[in-house]
């Protein structure tokens, strides 16, 4: 356990995983992002969580904030995509791709591989991102849904768009 981590939260499902717990865990934290609300998504994290993304580290649920705050002021109609790539007792990883545009319009795709390690309270102690971002026209854009909602149930994950 983290030794600053000293709340009761859990945030299920929890360790061990299970394929089916780790399927769960990755579609909640794809749900959680795609409300682009920093102070959400931070709560799924310890309090002394340590993130790689890209080239920045962040450490603790503030900076997670911070920083998300700024990602999402920046990717303008984010939408996000994750996909279980593997797991283990406690850690997951994961392959995305997300789409989003900058303040001049242009168009992006993300795609990206993320490892998560998980406390057995269920919150997230690490998180390394490695992401590439990819121009795109408007006209290739493959996430459709409205940009203030999850990702439909029945939309299709990136193994059925062929990503």
């Amino acid at each position: 356990m983290s030794t600053t981590n000293t709340s009761s939260e859990t945030r299920p499902p929890v360790p061990p995983f299970t394929y089916e717990d780790a399927v769960k865990k990755v579609r909640m934290a794809e749900n959680a992002w795609n409300t682009r609300d920093p102070h959400k998504v931070k709560m799924a994290y310890t309090v002394d969580s340590q993130w790689r993304n890209r080239s920045t580290f962040v450490k603790g649920r503030d900076e997670i904030a911070k920083f998300l705050e700024g990602k999402w002021d920046r990717e303008q109609d984010y939408r996000l995509i994750k996909e279980i790539w593997c797991h283990s007792e406690d850690r997951i990883a994961v392959r995305f791709a997300y789409e989003y545009h900058d303040q001049d319009g242009n168009w992006f795709r993300a795609y990206g591989n993320e490892n998560w390690e998980f406390e057995e309270n269920g919150l997230m102690k690490s998180r390394h991102a490695s992401i590439n971002d990819v121009p795109i026209d408007e006209s290739e854009r493959k996430f459709h849904w409205p940009h203030d909602a999850p990702r439909p149930d029945d939309y299709p994950g990136l193994t059925d768009l062929g990503m």
